[in-house]
C-alpha cells in the first residue's frame, strides 16, 4: 500500500513539472516569435540591410535588443543566408543554419533548433521592404536550459507537497500495517489465502490421516483421511486421544507426545504407519501433529515390487557376468556365483562329461543321465554336497522327459516331507538335513532340445520355501546360463579339433643326433590356435637343421597352412639346400598357395615367416637365413647374450627378393635360441622392450637347455600368452677331432687301393672292424666315380658320430644317379652297392662342387 501511494505521489510531481515546462515552451515560443517579428519590422532595419554596411548599422541594435529581452541571440541575415549580426562576433559573415528559402518567401517560422550555443527556440520573421519585398531576416532564439528555468520556480512547492503526502501515507501505512501483523502473525493477503487454500486441501483433499493434539493431549484438528482411517466419531475435536476408541498401543503412542517414524500400529483391520512430530519447533503452540499411512496393502505391494527389481536386478548382472569366456567349467561357476547368495544360499552344477569335453551332449539310454558336479558355491568349505568332479545320477520323472526341450524342472518346497527326493540316498539326504537345507530347486540346462546338465538351488539361512515365482525365475536364469554354456562346449569342440590338428602337425620329439643338445616348448594361444611351427632336422655330415616359422593368423586354415609349410621345409631339407635357397623355394611355394586359393574364392594366406639355420658340428659355423622372422639369441659360454645381425629378408610369399644367409662361428658351448614373435612382443609391450628382457632372462648364469626355456617363459610370460609362442634352445657341440679323418687323393685309379687301407687302418684304431669289409666297398665305388668323373682336388672325409659316414667331395658339379645296369654292361653297380649296404646316400652341393656321402649305421652308438 505504502509503495502505491509513494507511486502516485511521484506520477502527481512529474505531471507537475511537465506540464510546467510545456507551459514555459509555450511562453518560450510566443516571445522568441514577438521579439523578431517587433525587430523585423522595427523603422531602419529594411534600410539598414540595403545599405553598404548592415553590420555597422544593425549588430549594436541587435545586442541592445538580446540584452533588454534575455533571449539568447538576434541574428539578422541578408536574402543569400550571410549573417549580418550574431552575438559571437566570429560568426558574422557566415551563412545561417535552417531552410532560410522559405523565410524569403515571405513566412515565418518558430521552431527548436541545435543552434552554435546549443539547444534553442528558434523563431525567423523576414523584413520586408515598403514595395513589400524582403530585404532580408531576423532570427531570435532562445535557450532550452533558459526554458527549463522558467518551470525550476514550481518545483519546490510540488517536492514539498509530495514529501508531506508520503509522510502522512507512510504513517498510516505503519500503523494499519502493525494491526494487521498482530492479528496475522506476519502473513501477507497472499500467505493467508495460500494458508486456507492448503488448510481445506489438508482438511479434505490429502490421502494421509493428519491430527494435531494439544499439550493436554486432547485433539485439536482431524482431517478426513484421518477419520476414515481410525474411524474417528463426529464429536473426536476437543476429546482426550485416549477416549477416542483407539487400540490401546495407537491411543498410547498418540499420547506419548514422543517423536516417531513409520511406527506401524494397528487401527482396526488395517495396519498405520505412524509419524509424530512436536508442533512448537518453529515457535507454534506446545503439541503434537500426527500423520497416519495405511500400510496393508502398501506393504505387500512394495514387498512383491522389491522382489521383482531384485529379481530383474539379478537377470541383468546375470547377462553381464554368465558366458564372459569361452570355457564350460568357468560359465558353470559364473552361473553359481551369481545366484548367491541373492536367490538361493548355495548352487551346485552338474554337467554331462561329453558337454565338457566339448562333444554333442547325448540322450541317455535309461532312466538315470550321469552328470558330473562342475560347481559349487556357497554352503562353506564344510558343505555337505558331492564334491566337484564327482559323478551324479540325474533322474527325470519319466522316460519321456529324456532328452526332450523342457526336461525335468523339480521343485521340492520342503525336503523334510518329501520322500521322493530323500530315496535315491538318504545317507546324502539326511546330510543335507542336518545342515539345515530345508527346500530345493533343481532346473535343467538344455539347448536345442537336449538336456546337458541341471543347476540344483538350496535354501537354508533363508528360510521361505522356494515358491511357483521362485521356479520361473530359476527357469529363466538357468536358460539364459545354458545359452552360454552351449556356445562355451561348441567353441571347446572347435578349439579342440584345432589343437589337435596343430599338435598332429608339430613335431612329437626330437629325433637323436650328437651335434646339438635341444629343448624346446610350444605355448598354444588362449583363444583359437596360430601357425607357430619348429623342427630340429639331422642333415648329412654331422649338420642339423634349426627352423622356427610363424604363419599369420589364427585358426585352422593358419594350423593347416603351417603344416604344409612345415613339411615342405622337410622336403626341401632332404636336397641339402643352403638355406637362403630353400627359403627361395619355399617363398615360391607360399605364392603358389596364394593364387591357388585366392582363384577358388577362399581367400590367400596373409603370409608366413621363417628362420632357417644349418649348425656344422665338425667346423663348429652355423650358417642362417630368414625371412621377416626374429633374429636368434646366442649366448656365449661366458653368458653373453648377442643378437646376430641377419638380413631380414621378406616374408613369405611376397615373392621377387633373394633371401642372404650368414654363416657365423659358434663356440661350442654356446646356445642358439630361436623364437616366434610371441614371445618378445605383446600388445602392452613393444618389441625392443621384449628383446631387452630376453637377453635379461638369458644371461647371467650356464644354464641347460631345459633350464633355459624355463627361465624364459617365467620371466617373458608371466600369464597365459594371447598369441602362440614356440622356443627353441640349442647348446652348440662339436664332433671330437679322433673322430673325424680327412684324406687328399690323387685324380689316379691306383690311389683307390690307398685309400681303402689307410680307412680299414683308422677302423681299427677305434674297434670298428666290423665296418671294415663295407667301408672298404663304399670308398671303392665313392673314389673311382670322382677319379673317373670328376675334377681335382679329391677328398675323402670319414665322421665317426652316432653312424659312420663317408664323404668324397671333388670340384664337379655333375651329380651321379643311382640306375639298374643291364645284364651286358660293365660298369653302373658302383651306386646301387652303395644304396644296398649303406643306411642313406646322397649329394650336396657347396660352393666348390659336390660331396657325395653315405651313412652306416653302427651296432650301438658312441659315447655322447
Amino acid at each position: 500500500m505504502l509503495g502505491i501511494v509513494a507511486l502516485l505521489i511521484t506520477a502527481a510531481v512529474a505531471a507537475l513539472v511537465v506540464q510546467g515546462r510545456r507551459d514555459s515552451m509555450s511562453a518560450a515560443r510566443s516571445r522568441s516569435l514577438s521579439v523578431a517579428e517587433t525587430f523585423a519590422h522595427a523603422p531602419g532595419i529594411a534600410a539598414a540591410l540595403d545599405s553598404k554596411d548592415p553590420t555597422l548599422l544593425l549588430q549594436p541594435r541587435a545586442e541592445e535588443i538580446r540584452q533588454s529581452t534575455g533571449v539568447e541571440y538576434v541574428v539578422v541575415a541578408g536574402t543569400n543566408g550571410i549573417r549580418y549580426t550574431h552575438p559571437d562576433i566570429a560568426l558574422i559573415g557566415k551563412h545561417v543554419l535552417g531552410p532560410y528559402k522559405e523565410i524569403i518567401d515571405g513566412e515565418s517560422i518558430t521552431r527548436t533548433v541545435n543552434a552554435s550555443r546549443g539547444l534553442a527556440v528558434n523563431s525567423v520573421v523576414p523584413v520586408r521592404r515598403p514595395d513589400g519585398t524582403v530585404a532580408g531576416l531576423v532570427s531570435v532564439g532562445i535557450k532550452v536550459e533558459a526554458v527549463n528555468r522558467l518551470a525550476y520556480p514550481s518545483l519546490p512547492f510540488a517536492l514539498g507537497a509530495a514529501v508531506v503526502a508520503l509522510a502522512l501515507s507512510t504513517g498510516g501505512a505503519a500503523l494499519v500495517s502493525r494491526r494487521l501483523a498482530r492479528q496475522t502473525r506476519g502473513l501477507g493477503p497472499a500467505e493467508m489465502t495460500r494458508m486456507y487454500e492448503h488448510h481445506d486441501a489438508v482438511l479434505h483433499s490429502v490421502r494421509e490421516g493428519v491430527l494435531i493434539i494439544g499439550a493436554d493431549h486432547r485433539l485439536l484438528l482431524a482431517n478426513d483421511e484421518a477419520r476414515r482411517l481410525l474411524e474417528l466419531p463426529p464429536d473426536a475435536e476437543g476429546r482426550p486421544v485416549t477416549e477416542l476408541g483407539l487400540a490401546p498401543r495407537t491411543a498410547a503412542l498418540l499420547a506419548s507426545g514422543e517423536v516417531a517414524t513409520d511406527e506401524v500400529r494397528p487401527a482396526g483391520n488395517r495396519l498405520l504407519a505412524v509419524n509424530l512430530r512436536p508442533t512448537q519447533e518453529r515457535g507454534g503452540p506446545p503439541g503434537i501433529v500426527a500423520t497416519l499411512r495405511d500400510t496393508t496393502e502398501l506393504r505387500a505391494v512394495t514387498g512383491r515390487a522389491e522382489t521383482v527389481r531384485e529379481r530383474l536386478t539379478l537377470l541383468y548382472r546375470a547377462g553381464t557376468r554368465i558366458g564372459t569366456t569361452l570355457d564350460v567349467t568357468t560359465t558353470a561357476q559364473e552361473l553359481a556365483e551369481v545366484a548367491v547368495p541373492g536367490f538361493a544360499d548355495c548352487v551346485t552344477v552338474d554337467l554331462a562329461d561329453s558337454v565338457l569335453r566339448g562333444e554333442e551332449p547325448e540322450t541317455p539310454s535309461g532312466d538315470v543321465m550321469n552328470l558330473r558336479r562342475t560347481a559349487v558355491r556357497g554352503g562353506g568349505p564344510d558343505h555337505p554336497f558331492h564334491p566337484l568332479g564327482r559323478v551324479i545320477g540325474f533322474v527325470p520323472t519319466s522316460p519321456d522327459d529324456l532328452g526332450s526341450s523342457t526336461g525335468h524342472t523339480w521343485m521340492v518346497p520342503d525336503l523334510t516331507a518329501s520322500t521322493e527326493w530323500r530315496g535315491p540316498d538318504p545317507v546324502q539326504s539326511a546330510r543335507i538335513l542336518e545342515h539345515g537345507y530345508h527346500s530345493l530347486l533343481s532346473v535343467p540346462l538344455h539347448a536345442r532340445g537336449v538336456i546337458f546338465g541341471a543347476a540344483n538351488f538350496w535354501r537354508g539361512r533363508n528360510e521361505a520355501a522356494f515358491d511357483p515365482d521362485d521356479l520361473s525365475f530359476a527357469e529363466e536364469l538357468v536358460a539364459r546360463a545354458a545359452v552360454s554354456v552351449d556356445n562355451a562346449r561348441r567353441y571347446t569342440r572347435e578349439h579342440e579339433m584345432a589343437v589337435t590338428l596343430q599338435r598332429s602337425l608339430l613335431p612329437r620329439g626330437l629325433p637323436d643326433q650328437n651335434a646339438l643338445d635341444v629343448a624346446y616348448r610350444y605355448l598354444p594361444a588362449q583363444a583359437g590356435v596360430g601357425g607357430d611351427w619348429f623342427d630340429v632336422i639331422p642333415l648329412s655330415g654331422a649338420r642339423v637343421a634349426l627352423v622356427v616359422g610363424d604363419v599369420v593368423g589364427h585358426g585352422l586354415h593358419a594350423a593347416a597352412t603351417m603344416g604344409r609349410l612345415r613339411t615342405t621345409v622337410h622336403n626341401f631339407s632332404t636336397l641339402d639346400l643352403p638355406p637362403d635357397e630353400l627359403l627361395g623355394h619355399l617363398d615360391e611355394l607360399v605364392v603358389r598357395m596364394d593364387q591357388d586359393e585366392g582363384d577358388d574364392g577362399s581367400g590367400g594366406i596373409t603370409g608366413a615367416t621363417c628362420l632357417y639355420a644349418i649348425y656344422d658340428a665338425v667346423t663348429g659355423r652355423c650358417t642362417m637365413a630368414r625371412a621377416g622372422h626374429p633374429g636368434p639369441a646366442l649366448v656365449l659360454p661366458d653368458s653373453t647374450v648377442e643378437f646376430p645381425d641377419i638380413p631380414a629378408g621378406l616374408p613369405l610369399g611376397i615373392g621377387g627378393m633373394p633371401f642372404e644367409a650368414i654363416e657365423l662361428e659358434v663356440p661350442e658351448g654356446s646356445r642358439l635360441v630361436l623364437y616366434t614373435d610371441g614371445l618378445v612382443e605383446r600388445r602392452d609391450r613393444d618389441i625392443d622392450d621384449g628383446l631387452e628382457l630376453l637377453c635379461r632372462s638369458l644371461s647371467g648364469r650356464d644354464r641347460t637347455p631345459e633350464e633355459t626355456c624355463d627361465d624364459v617363459l617365467e620371466t617373458m610370460l608371466p600369464t597365459r600368452p594371447g598369441d602362440d609362442v614356440a622356443l627353441l634352445v640349442a647348446r652348440t657341440r662339436t664332433l671330437d677331432p679322433a673322430r673325424r679323418v680327412e684324406w687328399e687323393v690323387p685324380p689316379d685309379a691306383s690311389a683307390v687301393a690307398g685309400v681303402r687301407k689307410q680307412a680299414i687302418r683308422w677302423l681299427a684304431d677305434r674297434g670298428l672292424d666290423e665296418e671294415g669289409f663295407v667301408t672298404e666297398l663304399i670308398l671303392s665305388e665313392l673314389v673311382t666315380n670322382a677319379i673317373r668323373y670328376g675334377s681335382e682336388p679329391i677328398r675323402v672325409r670319414l665322421l665317426y658320430d652316432r653312424a659312420l659316414i663317408c664323404e668324397v667331395s671333388d670340384c664337379s658339379s655333375t651329380s651321379p644317379h643311382l640306375r639298374y645296369a643291364a645284364t651286358t654292361d660293365e660298369g653302373g653297380r658302383g651306386l646301387f652297392l652303395v644304396a644296398q649296404f649303406a643306411e642313406r646316400w646322397g649329394t650336396r652341393y657347396t660352393d666348390r662342387g659336390k660331396v657325395i656321402w653315405s651313412e652306416q649305421s653302427l651296432g650301438k652308438p658312441p659315447p655322447g
